[in-house]
């Protein structure tokens, strides 16, 4: 199981507020991403990756990090630093990926202890290249950045405007086997709208959804997190598949086959992460 298995949510904290890292930890988030893109302006960028690496030196294996792209002055210095870091997060998010080559640059400076890489598709080239992108080596999932690629658009970050960019990114994922991560839900405070652009998120085939506040969490948990009941169909349904060697069976009044069997298996993983 890689580390990006079952995820459901991603809490990105500022890298540049270090002080917010702990109260993110406390929280119910899958992982805790420090961003050091974004939300850094250049005059902080070294101050920030310095307290960044020394949070993920205490061995807190659900702090994640965002580097500046691989294409920057920032971005190489990030990689450096992370060379020559005695820990490494579990999980590495490389911002506005546009080639399969950028993962290599990260495998190749990092060597054998990269960690598992999830790019962000954050350009119309990115996306061309998803399918690369989401099968090179090294890579364990792979996220939307609806912001900047909203931007390059010249439309809303809204759900109708990003369906297409959205659903490409899912099928490359998929072919590649590996999570989707969709964008955060930057409108604070609606619970509503959230909810809903979640449920359309797993609808399509999302497995985890990113978050810029804790107060999203139960929003998003609520709706891609494997209820009890879920999981409870699903190992009595892995019982019974093991019990047909493999073979379609009935269950529960339906037919249960290997393609039905992956959706349950991605519940079992689901369960599984959290009993980690």
């Amino acid at each position: 199981m890689n580390a990006a298995t079952g995820l459901t949510t991603v809490l990105f904290v500022p890298g540049s507020r270090p002080e917010r890292t702990p109260k993110a930890l406390a929280s119910s988030a899958d992982v805790v991403c420090v961003d050091l893109e974004d939300s850094v302006p250049p005059a902080q960028k070294a101050q920030a990756r310095t307290a960044a690496l020394a949070a993920i030196a205490t061995g807190d294996r659900r702090l994640a990090l965002r580097i500046n792209g691989v294409a920057t002055r920032a971005g190489l210095e990030d990689l450096l630093a992370l060379a020559d870091a005695k820990a490494l997060p579990e999980l590495l998010f490389v911002p506005m990926v546009n080639s399969a080559a950028e993962i290599g640059i990260v495998v190749a400076v990092l060597g054998e202890r990269a960690p598992g890489i999830v790019p962000l598709i954050e350009t119309v080239k990115g996306l061309h290249a998803a399918r690369e992108i989401a099968s090179a080596p090294g890579v364990v999932a792979m996220m939307f950045g609806g912001g900047d690629f909203a931007a390059e658009l010249g439309v809303e970050l809204a759900w109708e405007p990003l369906l297409a960019a959205r659903s490409a990114i899912v099928l490359a994922c998929a072919e590649a086997g590996i999570p989707a991560i969709d964008v955060p839900y930057i409108v604070l405070d609606e619970t509503a709208g959230l909810l809903a652009e979640t449920r359309a998120a797993k609808a399509l085939g999302f497995c985890a959804k990113a978050a810029i506040h804790p107060a999203q969490l139960e929003a998003i948990d609520s709706v891609l997190r494997a209820t009890a009941a879920e999981i409870a169909e699903a190992e009595e349904a892995a019982k019974v598949f093991a019990e047909a060697a493999g073979a379609a069976v009935r269950f529960k009044g339906r037919m249960l086959e290997a393609p039905i069997m992956r959706r349950y298996q991605r519940i079992l993983a689901m369960r599984s992460k959290s009993d980690a």
